[in-house]
């Protein structure tokens, strides 16, 4: 998919004010409604944007502790089994399957550190879990970093190093 300034421009709006209609979109941007409204509609269909809801931050709702965990699963188990089983524990937030010395990968909160162990606790009951290893978030500095990639496709921005201007 082609991606251009006005896609980007539309994205960085939208991103910083998610609340901001189409509307009031299209006046900040100098473009008529329309045009705003049918980019939009082109990024969904094309899959470039997911979704528009709200990001939440567990922390602020009692969810302060964070974990990443490393998980080895058990052989002849699969990755779907294991994906359904921890998509039952509400407090795994992400889940990727990844190369390497393990299988899986989730992002994880928690209330406290002792509230952690229950997690990583009803992540070993699955019974597909042979191992897992954890390491607790000290400080999140910052996370799903997309749009400076987005607008570089766009052709906002510095290119990568190395790569030459067109």
């Amino acid at each position: 998919m082609k991606i251009d300034e006005l896609d980007v421009r539309i994205v960085q709006l939208f991103t910083e004010d998610s609340g901001i209609g189409v509307l009031a979109a299209s006046r900040a941007l100098g473009v008529a409604r329309p045009t705003v409204q049918a980019r939009l509609d082109k990024l969904k269909a094309a899959g470039v944007i997911q979704g528009v809801a709200p990001a939440l931050n567990p922390a602020r709702f009692g969810y302060p502790v964070m974990a990443i965990v490393s998980i080895e699963i058990s052989q002849g188990v699969g990755h779907v089994p294991v994906g359904e089983a921890l998509r039952e524990i509400p407090e795994v937030i992400e889940m990727y399957t990844v190369s390497g010395d393990h299988d899986v990968m989730v992002r994880v909160v928690a209330r406290s550190n002792d509230d952690l162990q229950r997690v990583l606790d009803a992540i070993n009951a699955t019974g597909a879990v042979n191992r897992t290893r954890s390491v607790v978030v000290l400080q999140t500095h910052f996370q799903n970093r997309v749009l400076p990639l987005f607008a570089q496709v766009g052709g906002v921005g510095a290119k990568p190093s190395g790569q030459e201007p067109e």
